[in-house]
């Protein structure tokens, strides 16, 4: 490897306010042109928009600064993959038609200089969070997604965007770390270590940047969020570290 993997996830663009995630989008953005001719791969890792939804011929208004910023990346020939989050998981094909932007909507699989790894937003994995997960298979369904892309988009996305008012950003709910055996995305990752081996296990979705030794051969690392810790995951070909902008 010649350049850098990224990865970033949870910026929750659209929440609390237009004022306080237009500061947020344009801390993103000087990142990205911070670490844009190191990079070859970068992955969004869910949740980089606090609601989301494409109707046939509407999107959610906004962002613009960050989408011409990841398309001009994609342009430039960086390979971009966009994971579906909790939040965003209504993402179709705009951003490949437009951006050339890989989507993906559960976990990604893959190898990268020797080195395995094993990504996904991480809502839904692990012990715990039983009512979300019912919620997950409703939102995910076909069915439920046509019948809210029938809603007019003035009705709809005003309904979505209520209910982000009750979303962790919007009450500014802090995270704190309880110790590794309430780790749910930790278990999950021991649990699948028990089928093959993977070197790295990358998440999002916790909102808290972590660093976990699973066994001595593999790492747990989670993301955090861009608006407390701007926290983002570098792989340079040799090992994978956790590291922060601005701070």
């Amino acid at each position: 490897m010649t350049k850098n993997i990224y990865f970033a996830s949870d910026f929750h663009l659209g929440s609390p306010n237009h004022q306080e995630s237009r500061k947020r989008e344009d801390r993103i953005i000087r990142w990205l042109n911070a670490i844009e001719s190191s990079c070859a791969e970068l992955f969004l890792m869910g949740d980089i928009f606090d609601f989301w939804f494409e109707y046939r011929e509407v999107i959610p208004k906004g962002f613009v600064r960050l989408q011409g910023k990841l398309a001009a990346m994609t342009d430039a020939g960086i390979k971009i993959y966009f994971f579906k989050g909790n939040h965003d998981m209504w993402v179709k094909d705009y951003f490949t038609t437009e951006m050339g932007i890989e989507v993906i909507s559960d976990e990604l699989i893959m190898e990268r200089n020797g080195k395995s790894f094993y990504l996904h937003h991480g809502d839904g994995l692990g012990p715990g969070d039983e009512k979300y997960k019912i919620l997950r298979k409703i939102f995910r369904n076909p069915i439920c997604q046509w019948l809210f892309s029938i809603v007019p988009p003035r009705i709809g996305l005003g309904i979505a965007n209520w209910w982000s008012g009750s979303s962790r950003v919007a009450n500014k709910t802090e995270e704190a770390f309880h110790g590794e055996e309430f780790e749910w995305l930790a278990i999950y990752a021991k649990e699948q270590l028990q089928q093959a081996h993977y070197d790295y296990f990358v998440f999002g979705h916790r909102h808290l940047p972590l660093e976990i030794d699973l066994n001595g051969k593999s790492k747990y690392v989670n993301l955090g969020e861009w608006i407390n810790f701007n926290s983002y995951a570098v792989f340079d070909g040799k090992e994978l570290t956790l590291k922060y902008f601005e701070k």
